[in-house]
């Protein structure tokens, strides 16, 4: 093996942070999975140029006996250990990804909650209005819903970021990808409020903050209070939901309009169209539903 194991993964860190992009978390996953297989390789007298996939299939069957982990996480790990091979082989540590003939555990499909927009109107309709944080959260939901974002991104936007002149907001999503957004009518009123009525009563003498959405104090948002007040606001208008389903009901509503896949992808900021793809399951579920809740024929009478 070129290098310890130590040098290794700082050149691995710098080859996901730099070359493929990823945000923070995964890179940290990635790297403890790395770790762990280049200690089990140190420990059994293996080498990493020339492991072949039935050590590395030993290993993930070790790894998944010795922690009882999911299968999920099986396949997160399978993912993980074929992305530090491909980082091998642009190292030119040897030249096959033996990651490549291990199978990867079945994921069960999870299609992804999501709300009708009726129901998006009721929990806004249930934020109060009459102070700055009611109108910030008003602008701040609505502009989730209206592109789609996640709770990371909003909490990331910058006020340049905003463009009300036309119509969009620049986001910058995971692994650094920058995508610009169409926003909505609702969401431009809203917006336009919050900027001319609320912001300036929070910015208080922060002058220079430049974080779009701030609190009381002037400082930018945290995801732990973004999630804490939507939850309250879902207790109050009765809805079981989480900030994210906004996120997934903007896709789910947009492909029950008509809105094309890619397009979708685009506004989403997805890497693999295939991620894209389970809101099309997610709305099959939702005719499914309807189906068996009205018409004749959809569910037999219990006897």
């Amino acid at each position: 093996m070129r290098g310890t194991s130590a040098d290794l993964i700082a050149d691995y860190r710098d080859y996901l942070a730099v070359e493929r992009r990823l945000g923070v978390a995964t890179i940290e996953v990635y790297l403890a999975e790395a770790g762990r297989f280049l200690e089990y390789l140190e420990q059994h007298a293996l080498s990493v140029e020339s492991t072949g996939s039935p050590q590395i299939a030993v290993y993930l069957i070790s790894r998944s006996s010795a922690s009882n982990i999911s299968v999920r996480t099986q396949a997160r790990n399978i993912s993980a250990l074929r992305s530090f091979h491909r980082f091998l082989i642009d190292s030119e540590i040897r030249q096959d990804n033996p990651v490549d003939l291990v199978d990867r555990p079945r994921l069960p499909l999870t299609i992804p909650a999501s709300v009708s927009y009726d129901a998006v109107e009721q929990l806004l309709r249930v934020i109060d209005r009459s102070d700055a944080l009611g109108i910030r959260d008003v602008a701040m939901y609505e502009l989730i819903y209206s592109c789609g974002l996640r709770v990371s991104e909003v909490c990331s936007l910058q006020l340049s970021d905003y463009r009300e002149g036309q119509r969009s907001v620049r986001v910058i999503g995971k692994g650094n990808k920058e995508r610009l957004v169409p926003v909505g009518d609702y969401a431009i009123l809203a917006m336009r409020d919050y900027l001319d009525h609320s912001r300036p009563i929070l910015l208080g003498n922060h002058v220079h903050e430049k974080s779009l959405f701030i609190g009381r104090r002037g400082q930018p948002l945290t995801r732990a209070l973004v999630w804490k007040r939507f939850k309250s606001y879902c207790a109050l208008a009765g809805i079981d939901a989480k900030v994210h389903t906004l996120r997934h009901s903007f896709a789910t509503h947009l492909l029950r309009g008509g809105a094309d896949l890619r397009s979708v992808q685009e506004l989403l900021g997805h890497s693999d169209i295939r991620t894209t793809q389970i809101y099309t399951h997610a709305d099959t579920e939702d005719l499914l539903q309807s189906y068996r809740k009205f018409h004749p024929d959809g569910e037999p009478e219990k006897k």
